[in-house]
């Protein structure tokens, strides 16, 4: 999977304040809600209310699903492990987004029949994923080997990585420098996980050849390093190693070496991923504009997109509820702007996703379905909030506009116009269309078939825009719509504050449990 989409994570669970009526074992035990099976379990701790379970539950994380989790509580008789025989002493239920998002979650738990008692789970978060962060490398050497009769060597240095089965992978290959004992090859970089596997251990070969234009290239000698000595070249040091030449000094008693390799600078870029960023403190702001134009009928009749069936949600509450509810998990107020265009109504703040619909619901028998189909205002209503935060310099807010529409835009060049002028800020835009319309014309906003450009002929500064018909989902599940539109955000967020430069907040707490932290 994506390594900003698609992260693993561990998950630890401490349950305090049983009750105290007799003394407890109790065993903790993670269940998926959607399908009611058991992923794990923890150990047993014999004789104790408030135990601390050093177990860890392994789960993927997956930021555009809905991730409903079960844990459960058992006191274990002292005979037998079975939970047949054991009591039930609570359970609570949440998402994993709700955890991710406040990265220590406590809530009570519950016994049969939902009653709240004394006792309380505690679960904390930590990402278990691969190391991004790339490092940048400054080679040089002195006195090389002379390897041609009528001129100098042409020198070039190989680094390959050493694998577990004994092969070895070619790193990284300098450019050539000409007729040069003593060359200096340019500044390159390389990720981490390419260099040495995250292993900062790993053995790397590295090897420095003669160039020959016949492509037999003439071995001018090796030396063998590891990452964790090349970071020895931090903060203005150096490090040396001799290039040996192993038949020269098999052969030749007074051998030394075929030259010196210096590595004069190792520099570490940290990147980042999206759930740095949501642990460490940034809020998801979400905002949702509905199309009231004429187009979608009247709301009193049952042809209109915006007809409410007493027993059926129709197409713009589907997807309203199936991006929202995700997102809802990542904003800590769950106050979300809701937005009409198409129709004259002031903007309403709703308590979470629930609340949205209810207005919305509430709002379509005092509305006249007018028009035009412009959405360029609420871009730049919701950019002009992306704007504010971008003052502040830090990873705080970050905000995604869904767009509800049924057809195609009126005002397609200030469209283009603001989502340029968006894809400089911390935001994203969702567009899902919704009806039969022909919206050939609204997959240019997406950006996949080629940049995006103002009308002007600036181009886009990122992809922020994911459009899709909701025709596409009719019959797949709400988690499919959602799924398709919210999968590019991970990598929206971070290519933003990457690009930025600016790092995570909170950051001290966890940092430590990554790899090759430099």
């Amino acid at each position: 999977p994506n390594p900003c989409s698609s992260l693993e994570y561990v998950i630890a669970s401490t349950s305090t304040n049983f009750d105290r009526k007799r003394k407890k074992s109790p065993l903790s035990h993670l269940c998926d809600l959607s399908s009611f099976w058991q992923v794990d379990r923890t150990e047993v701790i014999r004789t104790c209310i408030n135990p601390v379970f050093s177990k860890l539950f392994t789960v993927d994380f997956y930021f555009e699903e809905v991730q409903r989790l079960r844990f459960e509580v058992h006191d274990i008789s002292s005979n037998h492990n079975g939970l047949k025989e054991a009591d039930f002493l609570g359970g609570m239920e949440c998402t994993l987004g709700q955890i991710v998002s406040q990265r220590k979650l406590s809530k009570s738990l519950l016994k049969h029949g939902n009653t709240a008692g004394k006792s309380s789970i505690t679960v904390i978060a930590e990402e278990l994923s691969g190391n991004d962060d790339y490092v940048e490398l400054s080679f040089s050497a002195r006195k090389l080997d002379d390897k041609d009769f009528f001129s100098k060597s042409d020198p070039f240095l190989e680094i390959f990585r050493m694998n577990d089965d004994a092969t070895q992978q070619l790193v990284h290959r300098t450019e050539v420098v000409m007729n040069n004992l003593n060359p200096a090859w340019k500044t390159f970089k390389v990720s981490v996980n390419s260099l040495c596997s995250g292993d900062q251990d790993r053995r790397l070969k590295c090897i420095v050849w003669d160039w020959d234009s016949n492509g037999k290239h003439d071995f001018i000698g090796e030396f063998s390093s590891t990452f964790k000595e090349m970071r020895g070249a931090m903060e203005g040091r150096q490090v040396q190693w001799e290039c040996i030449n192993p038949k020269y000094k098999a052969k030749k008693k007074n051998y030394k070496n075929s030259g010196i390799v210096i590595l004069n600078q190792c520099k570490i870029h940290k990147m980042h991923s999206f759930l740095d960023y949501i642990m460490g403190g940034c809020q998801i702001q979400f905002t949702v504009a509905i199309d009231f134009t004429a187009s979608n009928g009247d709301p009193r009749n049952s042809c209109s997109l915006h007809y409410i069936h007493p027993y059926q949600p129709n197409e713009y509450l589907k997807a309203l509820v199936a991006v929202g509810e995700i997102c809802q998990d990542y904003d800590s107020d769950k106050m979300f702007p809701a937005f009409g265009f198409g129709a004259r109504i002031p903007p309403e703040y709703k308590v979470r996703i629930q609340g949205v619909v209810e207005a919305y619901q509430s709002c379509l028998p005092k509305l006249q379905l007018y028009g035009p189909t412009n959405i360029a205002p609420i871009i730049q209503k919701v950019a002009k909030s992306a704007s504010e935060e971008t003052n502040t310099k830090e990873a705080s807010q970050y905000f995604i506009l869904l767009i509800l529409t049924d057809g195609v835009i009126t005002d397609m060049a200030d469209t283009r116009e603001a989502i340029v002028h968006a894809s400089h800020l911390p935001m994203s835009v969702i567009i899902v269309g919704v009806g039969n319309a022909d919206f050939s014309d609204m997959q240019m906003l997406d950006g996949d078939d080629g940049i995006l450009r103002s009308p002007k002929g600036e181009p886009v500064l990122r992809d922020i825009v994911q459009f899709v018909p909701f025709r596409n989902f009719k019959h797949a599940s709400p988690a499919a719509l959602a799924k398709s539109v919210l999968a590019e955000v991970p990598n929206q967020v971070v290519d933003y504050y990457n690009g930025k430069g600016i790092k995570p907040k909170c950051m001290s707490d966890y940092e430590s449990s990554r790899t090759l932290a430099p």
